[in-house]
């Protein structure tokens, strides 16, 4: 299969290449010429791990042997065999995507996302190392540094905005142990992080390096490919439960910083999955937001540091796919990039606009809201939530209430509450003495929920990587590194 940039420059490329590459040469987002003929019904039959097998041969056919690369992902690393179970909360659906290693969604992906490369490099015969690349506003990081820990032949480095991330998920990744790992804060915000891997890559571009470039973020397919599984997986545990007949179509409600979760989401409908309305939610920092509701995207606005930070973004790369989806041109996305680039801003044509509105509807939460809806939802129905699923939960409500849809609703849990213990223990109303950690055993005691194991561990590790850079010294870093 074709693999091709999102702006149209350079040669395709196939599925192999496009995942050891990660970025195109232009700076665009590898994405398939055409999406495969693909049997959804028959997908829907499998366990969680043959629905990924299935999937990812589809997307990505160069790269050999899926089924084994897909147990070695996940056998014996998450919580339960389902690996992203659903579970019903009040009206709703909760799809729990933190039952991984490092007990956020990223895990889906990042623990597949290394079997996919080191297998892609060996199909490319590529023999010098790779290098993975990666920025984070507070989850991605450590799952990528625990998927690629010590893998032969691969080198990881993880970028994160100093300040910008909570104690907890700071604490992952600056003790993460490994001899092929660094990790580094950078003043900024997510967005300059991020920008700055890009830059790296634009700068590296035909010289000549000790190692290759990858990346471990969603702007390489085969971090997005992976997390698709669990969107028929919801739908099939709907089917299990009898709350829906196959054919209905299912909403589902994303929180969303980088467009990267709600995207796979559009992928699965692609493929044939009932997907009705994909439902964006985000934080106070609001550009989908205001993108879907009016068509343009405008970052000329301050990053605003909230209880959910993983949504602290306001350049979300992976629209970029989405535009050229529903435009197929290449021309016009390349035009809009070189807009958000040298102005901040873009309006999308009439039509484009058209065809976002007939599948994405929008909105957004403050963290007053998300503390609320935290509190009622535990209070009301049990179930303890982080910000990020609460974003989610809010939104769904407003969609709800002001489309008057009924059809069921799922809503994607992208982090344990053990990450944001501080919000979550406020949330509940919890006395927030003490540190992060201390936190986390009172929140445990108030909610009868069990702290996750590899969090519980966290505290009193040696902190190995305490280094904070400029932004403009990133590049000097990885070559250090």
């Amino acid at each position: 299969m074709l693999y091709h940039s999102t702006r149209g420059g350079g040669q395709a490329v196939d599925s192999a290449r496009a995942v050891l590459e990660g970025l195109a040469p232009d700076g665009g987002l590898y994405m398939p010429e055409n999406l495969p003929e693909f049997d959804w019904k028959a997908c829907l039959k499998g366990s969680a791990q043959e629905m990924s097998t299935a999937i990812l041969s589809a997307l990505l056919p160069e790269i050999p042997d899926m089924r084994t690369l897909v147990s070695k992902a996940y056998t014996g690393k998450f919580e339960t065999e389902e690996l992203t179970p659903t579970v019903a909360v009040g009206d709703y659906s909760v799809l729990e995507l933190f039952r991984g290693p490092t007990s956020a969604f990223k895990d889906v992906a990042l623990s597949m996302l290394p079997q996919l490369l080191t297998t892609a490099k060996d199909v490319c015969g590529q023999k010098e190392d790779i290098m993975i690349l990666t920025a984070t506003s507070g989850d991605t990081g450590k799952a990528a540094l625990v998927g690629f820990r010590d893998v032969p032949g691969v080198r990881i480095c993880v970028f994160y905005p100093n300040g910008g991330v909570s104690q907890v998920q700071r604490a992952q990744m600056v003790t993460q142990e490994g001899e092929n790992v660094a990790v580094c804060a950078v003043e900024g915000n997510f967005d300059d992080a991020q920008t700055g891997v890009k830059n790296i890559f634009a700068d590296c571009r035909g010289k000549e390096l000790p190692f290759a470039l990858s990346s471990a973020n969603s702007i390489n397919i085969g971090r997005l490919a992976p997390q698709i599984m669990y969107y028929f997986k919801a739908y099939r545990d709907l089917l299990d439960a009898g709350k829906i007949q196959l054919g209905d179509t299912v909403n589902f409600s994303v929180p969303t910083g980088n467009f990267g979760d709600i995207l796979a989401g559009y992928f699965a409908k692609k493929l044939g999955l009932p997907v009705g309305t994909l439902i964006c939610a985000s934080n106070a920092n609001n550009v989908l937001t205001d993108f879907i509701r009016t068509g343009t995207y405008d970052k000329r606005r301050p990053l605003l540091k909230t209880t959910s930070p993983s949504m602290d973004i306001l350049v979300s790369s992976n629209l970029e796919r989405l535009l050229y989806l529903m435009s197929g041109d290449t021309a016009l996305v390349a035009e809009l990039m070189a807009k958000l680039n040298t102005e901040g801003c873009y309006t999308v044509p009439e039509a484009l606009k058209n065809a976002i509105d007939a599948e994405f509807w929008a909105g957004c939460c403050d963290d007053a809201k998300a503390a609320e809806t935290i509190g009622r939802v535990f209070n009301e129905k049990g179930y303890l939530c982080d910000p990020h699923t609460a974003s989610g939960w809010v939104v769904a409500e407003d969609y709800v209430n002001q489309t008057g849809d009924k059809r069921p609703m799922v809503v994607l849990s992208t982090a344990s509450p053990y990450k944001f213990p501080a919000a979550v223990l406020s949330a509940i109303g919890g006395d927030l003495n003490g540190d992060e950690f201390a936190q986390m055993e009172r929140l445990e005691a108030m909610s009868g929920v069990k702290i996750p194991k590899n969090l519980a561990n966290l505290q009193g590790m040696e902190e190995r990587h305490t280094g904070v850079i400029a932004k403009d010294k990133m590049l000097e870093f990885v070559l250090q590194a």
